[in-house]
């Protein structure tokens, strides 16, 4: 308007509001709380100025329903979408005491980036014009660890079942062989999983992936191999006493990882010399021809035959 220097007073209706600046053209006043449409006017040493109507709206209080996801990191920077009505012109989110960032804004869902919190749950909240929302849980999780892996190796088709051990494993949603996905993953306990191994090959990292993350190399052995199966090719000799002990080197591949080597069935005793020679004593067994078989964490070998000459 005009002038306006030195106003002493504003009225909403009969309310004063609070002055916060003052020129001879523009007065800007906080608002007293007030209902229905009222006159407001401005007193100044020169008299008191003509009305000019200001309506008051009924801004209904927002309220949430849900939080999609219900939980995340303690480094927080994930998206949460929060559902309900009347959040229009929402001017705070907070997780707990901490705001977060508004990215998004309607009537019925807001996105906001979450902020970093304790590993505990917080109220997650709503400001607008018309209050403070209702409350709703928000879980903060530490980030998952895995410190070790069982068996380590396996074969590279896969297949077999793992049981990985570690921390805060309870909300596993995926468990990774390198870039491969598990499957038929099973949440033991908060320090326990098991999951079945993809196909892959070599030496890969185990990787547990929860709403508080995925896990990183620490200082466990979250390492596991992928073997190829053991094939064995000659037998040195092929032959031997039916009372046992004698010598017998097994040329193959992949035989670094053997752990058992059988006649007909029986067990013998075996040394690994290197991933293409094992070297067992034949055991005793009756005369005749029969199967030597090695097996390994990727499977058995094919078999190859020994005949164990009469006395």
């Amino acid at each position: 308007g005009t002038n306006l220097t030195g106003a002493t007073q504003v009225l909403f209706g009969s309310n004063p509001a609070t002055i916060t600046s003052n020129t001879a053209t523009q007065i800007t006043a906080t608002a007293p709380s007030g209902t229905g449409t009222v006159n407001v006017t401005v007193t100044t040493p020169g008299g008191t100025s003509n009305a000019l109507p200001y309506t008051y709206t009924t801004v209904p209080a927002p309220t949430i329903t849900s939080l999609a996801p219900p939980n995340g990191p303690t480094s927080g920077g994930n998206t949460v979408t929060i559902t309900g009505t009347n959040l229009t012109g929402a001017t705070q989110v907070l997780f707990g005491s901490n705001p977060a960032t508004i990215t998004s804004n309607t009537a019925t869902q807001i996105t906001a980036t979450a902020p970093a919190g304790p590993p505990s749950a917080v109220n997650v909240t709503v400001t607008t014009a018309g209050g403070i929302s209702n409350p709703l849980p928000y879980v903060y999780v530490s980030a998952p660890t895995v410190n070790s892996v069982s068996p380590q190796f396996g074969p590279s088709s896969g297949g077999n079942t793992v049981t990985i051990t570690g921390s805060n494993l309870s909300l596993a949603s995926a468990v990774h062989f390198g870039p491969n996905l598990g499957t038929a993953l099973t949440v033991v306990s908060d320090s326990q999983l098991t999951v079945t191994a993809p196909p892959g090959t070599g030496t890969v990292v185990v990787t547990v992936t929860t709403p508080g993350g995925t896990s990183t190399v620490g200082l466990g052995n979250p390492y596991y191999t992928y073997l190829g199966a053991p094939v064995i090719t000659t037998l040195v000799p092929n032959h031997g006493l039916a009372s046992g002990g004698d010598s017998i080197t097994i040329d193959g591949s992949n035989l670094t990882y053997t752990d058992s080597v059988t006649f007909g069935g029986v067990p013998a005793s075996f040394t690994v010399f290197s991933d293409s020679v094992v070297v067992a004593t034949a055991p005793a067994h009756a005369a005749g021809t029969v199967s030597v078989q090695l097996h390994t964490p990727a499977g058995n070998s094919n078999t190859l035959p020994f005949t164990y000459d009469p006395a």
